[in-house]
C-alpha cells in the first residue's frame, strides 16, 4: 500500500524527492535516502579506521574479527526485537531509537580503550564493519520504502537507497585520511585523531534523531506497523536461510577485515585503503542503477545470480594474486559487480509476500544474516593472525557460487504477488 497523499510536507521533500525520487514514490521516501546518506559516510570510514584503531590501542587482528563479530551478532538481536515489536511501536519510534543508539555508539568508542567494555558498545550498538548496512536500521527503513512506492517503481527506489548508501561510504572511506591530515596539521596524536572520527558518528546519530522524529506515520490511523507472517512464512524462512549463506560468505571479508588484510599483505596506509574503497564505493553505487533495467530485462532473481558469480571469480583471483596492482584491480571490478543483487534481492523479498508482512519479511531474512555474518569476522581475524591471509577471501568467493546456485534452483519457479 502506498503512502497517503494526503500526508504533511516533511523535510527532503519538494524538487529535491522530485529530482532524485523515481516516478511511483511518494515524497516521503526522501527523508530515508537523506538517512541512509549520512550512515553511510559513517560506515565508510568506520571500516577502513576500525582496525587501524584497535591495533594502535594494542589489539590483534583476532580482536578486530571478535568486535566485527560482536557488531553483527548484536545487529541479529536488534533485528529480532524489531520483527517482534514493530506490529505494536510505529516506524518513526523505532528510527528514533535507532539513531539514538548510534550517537551512544559513537561516544562509547571514543571513550573506551579496553577490549571487553569495547565488545559490550559493539554489541548493543550500531557500528557497521561491512559494505552493506546491517544495522537495525535496515528492516524499518525497507518497509517504510516498499510502503512508499508503487510495485513497478519498488526496484528502483531500492536500487536509489542501496546506491545512495553505497556512494555515501565511498566517499566516508575519503574521510579515513582525515586523523593522518589531523596528526599533520593539529598537533593531535594519531590515537586522539581516530577518537575524533568516533564523535563524529556520534553527531551523526543525533542528527538522523532530529530528521526521523519529523516522519509522519504512513497509515495514520492503523493500530500497528506490520503483522507477523503468515502465508508467506515457508518462501521468507527458505530465503532467510539461503541468505545464511551469502552472510556467512560475506563476514569473512567485510571490509574492516579486507582494510586490515590489505594493510598487512600490501603495507597500505589507511589513506590509501581510504582511497581504494572511495573507488570500490563509486563502482558499487553506480552498479545499483545498472541493476535496475538488468532486472526489468532478466528478472530479479537472474540479475541477483548472475552478477554474483562474476564478482565472486574476481575475489578468488585477488586472494592468488602477488602483487598489489592486479589485486586491487579485481576487488575493484568486484565492487562494480557484487552489490548489483541488494536492491534486486530487497525488491525480491518485498514482491513475494503481502504487504502486511514486509516488516515481519525484512526482519526474518535480515536475522539469519546477521548471525551467519557475525561468524565469519571471527574466524577471519583468526586466520589473518595465523598467516593464512588468503584463506577468508577463498571460502567467501567459494561460498558466494554455492549460494548462488542454490538460490536459482530453489526459487526459479516462485513468482512476485505484485
Amino acid at each position: 500500500m502506498l503512502m497517503h497523499k494526503e500526508q504533511p510536507a516533511i523535510a527532503g521533500g519538494g524538487w529535491l524527492a522530485r529530482v532524485v525520487l523515481p516516478d511511483g514514490v511518494h515524497p516521503g521516501a526522501m527523508p530515508l535516502l537523506i538517512g541512509r546518506a549520512m550512515r553511510g559516510v559513517c560506515d565508510g570510514f568506520i571500516a577502513v579506521l576500525l582496525p587501524a584503531y584497535l591495533l594502535a590501542l594494542g589489539f590483534d587482528p583476532l580482536a578486530v574479527g571478535l568486535l566485527s563479530s560482536a557488531t553483527l551478532a548484536g545487529s541479529a538481536l536488534a533485528t529480532i526485537l524489531v520483527g517482534i515489536v514493530s506490529p505494536r511501536y510505529s516506524q518513526r519510534r523505532l528510527l528514533t531509537l535507532a539513531a539514538a543508539l548510534m550517537a551512544a555508539t559513537g561516544m562509547g568508542f571514543a571513550g573506551l580503550s579496553s577490549l571487553w567494555p569495547l565488545l559490550l558498545v559493539a554489541f548493543v550498538g550500531t557500528l557497521n564493519p561491512s559494505s552493506g548496512d546491517v544495522s537495525l536500521f535496515l528492516p524499518l527503513e525497507q518497509a517504510r520504502l516498499a510502503d512508499a512506492a508503487a510495485p513497478q517503481a519498488r526496484t528502483a527506489l531500492f536500487a536509489r537507497y542501496s546506491l545512495t548508501g553505497a556512494f555515501s561510504a565511498g566517499l566516508g572511506a575519503l574521510a579515513a585520511a582525515l586523523p593522518g591530515w589531523l596528526v599533520a596539521h593539529a598537533g593531535l596524536s594519531h590515537l586522539t585523531a581516530m577518537r575524533a572520527m568516533f564523535i563524529v558518528y556520534a553527531l551523526t546519530g543525533v542528527a538522523l534523531l532530529f530528521l526521523y522524529i519529523r516522519l509522519p506515520d504512513p497509515h495514520p490511523h492503523a493500530p500497528s506497523a506490520g503483522t507477523p507472517l503468515g502465508t508467506s512464512r515457508g518462501i521468507v524462512i527458505r530465503l532467510a536461510l539461503l541468505f545464511s549463506v551469502d552472510a556467512f560468505a560475506g563476514g569473512l571479508v567485510v571490509n574492516s577485515l579486507l582494510s586490515l588484510w590489505l594493510m598487512q599483505r600490501f603495507g597500505l596506509s589507511p589513506g590509501a585503503a581510504g582511497l581504494f574503497f572511495f573507488w570500490a564505493g563509486l563502482l558499487s553505487a553506480g552498479s545499483q542503477l545498472v541493476a535496475v533495467p538488468l532486472a526489468r530485462k532478466f528478472g530479479l532473481l537472474n540479475t541477483m545470480v548472475f552478477t554474483h558469480i562474476p564478482a565472486s571469480l574476481c575475489l578468488i583471483a585477488a586472494a592468488l594474486s602477488p602483487m598489489l596492482a592486479p589485486t586491487l584491480a579485481l576487488l575493484l571490478v568486484r565492487s562494480a559487480l557484487s552489490q548489483m543483487d541488494v536492491p534486486t534481492r530487497t525488491a525480491y523479498v518485498m514482491a513475494v509476500v503481502t504487504p502486511a508482512e514486509r516488516t515481519a519479511a525484512a526482519s526474518v531474512t535480515a536475522v539469519p544474516r546477521s548471525l551467519a555474518g557475525a561468524l565469519g569476522p571471527t574466524i577471519a581475524g583468526a586466520l589473518l593472525a595465523a598467516g593464512w591471509a588468503g584463506a577468508p577471501l577463498l571460502a567467501c568467493g567459494l561460498l558466494k557460487i554455492a549460494y548462488d546456485l542454490a538460490l536459482l534452483r530453489a526459487f526459479r519457479r516462485v513468482e512476485p504477488i505484485d
